[in-house]
């Protein structure tokens, strides 16, 4: 009697490692696009900070200049060619100004490319009153 539960263990044995086997790629493709997705969520956040930095410096500043370089300052860690900064006044003294970032952030983690496009275009935008006029 002891002789056949050794028997129906011994069989039981490899199943385990067939199961690991077939399930572990899909594991591996998950926790690699959930990577991937928290690079394109860090990468938002510098974009909205950035692009609230530019606004805080066009409240001030009439010059578009000093504003991109404003947000390329705060744009740490993206690659400042892929960073287009539109800055957009409504008038003078008093009214609003617009600073939109757009960043191209690529899909950088292997093995998941085929899951997202190219590149994702992230926006930004803040809006602040200009104190110059």
């Amino acid at each position: 009697m002891c002789r056949r539960a050794n028997i129906g263990t011994r069989s039981d044995r490899g199943s385990a490692a067939v199961e690991f086997a077939l399930v572990l790629p899909l594991v591996l493709v998950v926790s690699l696009a959930i990577v991937q997705v928290g690079l394109l969520v860090k990468d938002q956040v510098l974009v909205e900070e950035s692009a609230r930095a530019g606004a805080r410096e066009a409240a001030v500043s009439a010059d578009d200049e000093q504003v991109r370089q404003a947000v390329l300052s705060a744009a740490v860690g993206l690659d400042e060619g892929q960073l287009d900064v539109t800055v957009t006044r409504e008038g003078g003294a008093g009214s609003a100004v617009t600073v939109t970032v757009v960043y191209q952030a690529p899909v950088d983690i292997p093995l998941v490319t085929w899951l997202f496009p190219g590149s994702v275009d992230l926006r930004g935008a803040a809006v602040m009153r200009q104190e110059t006029g």
